[in-house]
């Protein structure tokens, strides 16, 4: 059984458990965060299994009774299901801590090791470890955009990359973003999203790991923000390295916007995109002035790090 996508803790007790069939290609789609359930309070723990070949089921815990907007969001996910009525079911004594994070393993991605509450004692000798709980933001680093993302700014590190200013877009949990700072302590530092409760999960996964909020160099400023429209994106400008995990279409939106805050010769790590987006996506940073440094796959989720020719400049 492999956990979706992961809900806000809230202590034992009762729990409520949906269940419904789905295709393996609806399984699939559940790796990603669904949005809907991401600003909820307490959203669900998804989590799907194999039965038998192409039979797959939908299993969605909740810590009260779900509402029918959560079960007609639920089969929404599963349209191949749609003429099975759902299973529902009160689970007595259930530990909402342990099914919150059933299934997720630590994950290892280069110098970096990011880890839930229950597993705060496997920290292996050496490593940058990260605390963060799977909750109401994208970015535990389970899934192979974030995991690409840490490899990326390993590599960057390990080659000699000088970062003195960077930023996060789209930062989610802020994972990405601590990891940069974590590597280049004496930056100063931006994340944002576009999500104003991501940005909230952002400052409290800040405060469990050691990273300090503020301005000055070595801190990190938060700010809610759609793309690079924000002014203190603008008045940083411009940067050694932005990270911006989202989605292929809104890196294409951005080439523009995300080349031009970029010093010459600075990184730019993208993800987010599937592997027949990959060429589409370079192709329009290609156009701003950008050329390939790198790439890393992971499954069929590429990242790549791009650089800004030094003969640009900063537009």
């Amino acid at each position: 059984m492999a956990p979706a996508s992961s809900g806000d803790p809230g202590g034992a007790g009762a729990a409520w458990k949906v269940s419904l069939p789905c295709t393996r290609a609806e399984a699939e789609a559940l790796k990603e965060d669904i949005p809907q359930f991401a600003a909820l309070d307490s959203p669900p723990v998804l989590m799907t299994s194999e039965a038998d070949g192409e039979a797959w089921r939908m299993e969605a815990y909740f810590e009260a009774a779900p509402s029918e907007e959560d079960i007609a969001l639920l089969r929404s996910l599963a349209p191949s299901g749609q003429d099975a009525a759902p299973r529902v079911t009160r689970l007595e004594d259930a530990d909402w801590v342990t099914l919150s994070q059933a299934g997720l393993e630590p994950i290892r991605a280069g110098r970096f090791f990011v880890h839930t509450p229950i597993h705060r004692g496997a920290v292996p000798p050496g490593a940058i470890a990260f605390e963060i709980d799977a909750g109401r933001a994208f970015g535990t680093g389970h899934h192979e955009t974030t995991t690409g993302c840490l490899v990326a700014l390993d590599r960057l590190r390990t080659v000699g990359t000088r970062v003195a200013s960077l930023a996060d877009i789209g930062t989610g949990t802020g994972l990405l973003a601590f990891a940069a700072l974590r590597l280049w302590p004496a930056a100063r530092a931006i994340a944002t999203d576009i999500d104003p409760v991501a940005v909230a999960v952002a400052a409290e996964n800040a405060a469990l790991n050691g990273i300090t909020l503020g301005r000055a160099r070595g801190q990190l400023e938060l700010a809610v923000a759609d793309g690079m429209d924000h002014p203190r994106l603008e008045d940083r400008a411009p940067y050694d390295l932005l990270i911006a995990n989202i989605l292929a279409g809104p890196l294409v939106e951005l080439a523009s916007s995300l080349a031009g805050a970029l010093a010459p010769g600075g990184r730019l790590i993208l993800a987010g995109l599937l592997d027949h987006q990959a060429g589409a996506v370079a192709a329009a940073y290609r156009r701003q002035g950008m050329m390939a440094g790198g790439r890393i796959d992971r499954g069929e989720w590429p990242t790549l790090i791009m650089r800004k020719r030094r003969s640009t400049g900063w537009r």
